[in-house]
């Protein structure tokens, strides 16, 4: 667990202020050079899209904060920003500790790359060993029910069993910060059953995690506190019950 000299605890995570803008272009030309010339001629067209303003939250080891809202509430950019994929546009973020990213499962894999090479190059993304993944490759495939497939370009799996190597992947090694995007609906009901131990118990090891899900019961039943976003905004952040509580009802 995290500490400071005081021998207080310390955020893993702090967020202050977070924003996020995407500038978006208007022009519908068909090539570069077409754009180009628009704009030489000043013709260029862009606007601002705010995903996310003024979002500050901190999370110490062993807590899960939940993540709630509707499609394009910003929930996925929030995410994105603590696992250093988009860096905030405003404000800052601080994340303390390695981070397994369970976002958009499969999305760091090759297809051409077989299972194996796909598990050492992912891991070998999120700063791991590479000694110590190759001794763990055969136990990942297992874990994920493909080992029959793990000699075969990823392009041959199934979108399902590419999830199931990636989040096997990701949640082989501890780390102190999960970040999990709708991923307890990955697979069978006999592998969710599977994912949601290993969740549990990642979390009982002292891991920082913040859920993103559509899943009100799991959100319910994972974590202490929750974050309503509405519109890139904080609608509410408090003690779980209540806030899904207000969600549902809105």
């Amino acid at each position: 667990m995290a500490k400071n000299d005081g021998d207080a605890l310390m955020a893993v995570i702090k967020l202050e202020n977070v924003g996020f803008t995407y500038r978006v272009l208007l022009n519908r030309t068909g090539s570069l050079k077409e754009l180009f010339k628009e704009a030489v001629h000043g013709r260029v067209r862009m606007i601002d899209y705010v995903a996310l303003s003024g979002v500050s939250f901190e999370l110490n080891a062993g807590e899960v904060v939940a993540i709630i809202g509707r499609n394009g509430a910003g929930k996925s950019t929030l995410l994105k920003i603590l696992a250093g994929v988009l860096p905030p546009t405003e404000g800052k973020s601080v994340v303390n500790g390695s981070i397994a990213p369970m976002i958009e499962l499969g999305a760091g894999l090759h297809p051409e790359m077989t299972g194996s090479e796909n598990v050492l190059f992912y891991s070998v993304l999120m700063g791991r060993k590479t000694k110590k993944v190759k001794s763990r490759i055969a136990a990942i495939g297992e874990w994920a029910g493909v080992t029959d497939h793990m000699d075969f370009p990823l392009r041959t799996f199934s979108s399902g069993m590419v999830a199931r190597l990636a989040f096997a992947t990701a949640t082989d090694e501890k780390a102190e910060v999960l970040l999990v995007d709708e991923i307890l609906s990955v697979g069978d009901a006999e592998f969710q059953k599977k994912s949601r131990a290993r969740m549990d118990q990642l979390i009982a090891s002292g891991a920082a995690v913040v859920l993103v899900s559509h899943d009100l019961n799991s959100v319910r039943e994972l974590s202490t506190r929750t974050i309503w976003l509405e519109a890139g905004h904080v609608k509410m952040f408090g003690e779980t019950g209540a806030v899904v509580d207000a969600y549902e009802a809105s």
